[in-house]
């Protein structure tokens, strides 16, 4: 059944409806992407051949049109946590989820802004992509706190709050392709119940130890949009 923006059932679409609904959907990814998410709705809607009213006949905000536009990134980062959950290193395995959620939220100027200015607001249509990931993200928070390689006062909040910033910061450095890696680095170090755990790739993992007492740690947490 056909879901209205603010996620209660709807009366399925006409023909003609939906087809205004897809183009308009394609003609939004295609602005954001070019222009940032405070792209011009005027235009969007000129581009899918409908006018403004129709626009926002389906999507009443601009954040209900956001909200459409990157569901499907977003159910992607929540499948991608489910196969993380059974991961042999919790650890390791939120380390990378947190790259995907930041990688996610810069690849559209302004998403990150959006996100982190709506996370706490549960009437905002961004609702659906924000409380959907905090819910994944606690998953592999709490599992990988039960290993003791996190620390317990950690939040998935403050987490979601963490990437959403290192997203932005990224998004207003361009000349530093870098920059998002070092500050997950940095947050990273914050998480670790091993405070001098000396980069990224050395957070560690779960509660395997080697002979001497100390952790072991992941390599390679980097994640791609795609989950690869």
């Amino acid at each position: 059944m056909a879901m209205s923006t603010a996620g209660t059932p709807a009366r399925p679409m006409r023909a003609d409806a939906r087809r205004n609904y897809g183009r308009l959907l394609t003609e939004a990814r295609t602005a954001f992407a070019e222009h940032g998410t405070d792209a011009s709705l005027e235009d969007v809607a000129r581009r899918a051949g409908v006018g403004i009213g129709t626009l926002y006949r389906h999507f009443p905000t601009r954040h209900a049109l956001m909200s459409a536009v990157f569901q499907e990134a977003v159910t992607s980062l929540i499948t991608r946590s489910r196969e993380l959950a059974e991961a042999e290193r919790p650890c390791a395995a939120l380390v990378e989820w947190l790259g995907a959620i930041v990688t996610h939220a810069g690849e559209y100027r302004g998403l990150a802004q959006a996100l982190m200015s709506t996370c706490h607001d549960e009437s905002s249509a961004l609702a659906r992509c924000n409380t959907p990931l905090r819910e994944a993200g606690s998953v592999l928070l709490t599992r990988a706190q039960s290993t003791g390689s996190v620390r317990p006062d950690v939040s998935i909040d403050d987490l979601m709050q963490l990437t959403n910033a290192i997203a932005l910061a990224a998004e207003q450095s361009p000349d530093d392709p870098q920059l998002a890696d070092r500050l997950l680095t940095l947050t990273l170090r914050g998480l670790s119940t091993h405070p001098d755990a000396p980069s990224r790739a050395s957070i560690p993992t779960d509660a395997e130890s080697t002979p001497g007492g100390a952790e072991s740690t992941p390599t390679g947490a980097k994640s791609s949009p795609s989950g690869d």
